[in-house]
């Protein structure tokens, strides 16, 4: 029954593209139940490529635990991860630090993005749960070197070739990111898209640049294991 909610909730974005204006913000009685305020003001959310394998993402939507909904038409950019070159680092950060922030943890985010490498567009939807806002206003079980503590406040993406994408949350520099599994994670693509077909560029937005086709070279499609 709380995944019918939250996948109603999430159809009715979806459908109705949604205004920050509305009167009865989209919070479920899950998010509804506590009290989600982060102990840090604003997280922050970020997108990483694997290294040569550039994406670009066009636009993106979150719906906050109070209900709200955020509409990002400029985005802090996709940025390579350097140490992600057959497979994941174990950390992951990118940069998300000037456009990409929200008050409350996520209940629901859409981002719409372009795989260079594929040349091919993509909708990506993920719904999360309290196991992800709880650990997002509980700080750590290790401290920062200064004795301060470590919170979970910023949410990676992993945009890869096929369209595949992983979620962590940052730690400090040198320990792992840490795994996220929402409720639900879906990518569409062609046909399929719903928002994000209002924001394909016609004629394609891909750079297919040198150094990819150098980096490609004798390597198999998708050029490692991004799961």
């Amino acid at each position: 029954m709380k995944m019918k909610k939250m996948m109603a909730l999430t159809l009715l974005l979806v459908a109705t593209g949604c205004s920050p204006h509305n009167s009865h913000p989209l919070q479920s009685k899950q998010a509804a139940s506590g009290d989600w305020t982060l102990p840090y003001g604003k997280w922050i959310f970020a997108f990483i490529t694997p290294s040569e394998l550039p994406s670009g993402v066009q636009h993106a939507r979150v719906i906050d635990t109070d209900g709200y909904l955020y509409t990002f038409n400029t985005l802090d950019q996709a940025s390579p991860a350097p140490d992600s070159v057959d497979k994941w680092a174990e950390s992951a950060h990118g940069f998300g630090d000037q456009f990409n922030k929200v008050n409350k943890p996520p209940q629901y985010i859409v981002f719409c993005w372009d795989s260079y490498i594929d040349q091919q567009a993509y909708e990506t939807s993920a719904v999360f749960g309290p196991d992800t806002w709880l650990r997002m206003k509980t700080p750590a079980d290790h401290t920062r070197p200064s004795g301060a503590p470590v919170w979970y406040n910023r949410m990676v993406f992993g945009l890869s070739p096929g369209g595949k994408v992983k979620i962590w949350l940052s730690d400090v520099a040198g320990r792992p990111s840490l795994p996220v599994k929402p409720l639900k994670l879906t990518t569409r693509s062609g046909k399929d898209l719903t928002l994000c077909k209002d924001y394909v560029v016609p004629g394609g937005s891909f750079t297919f640049l040198p150094e990819t086709q150098a980096f490609i070279k004798g390597k198999t499609y998708p050029y490692g294991n991004w799961d």
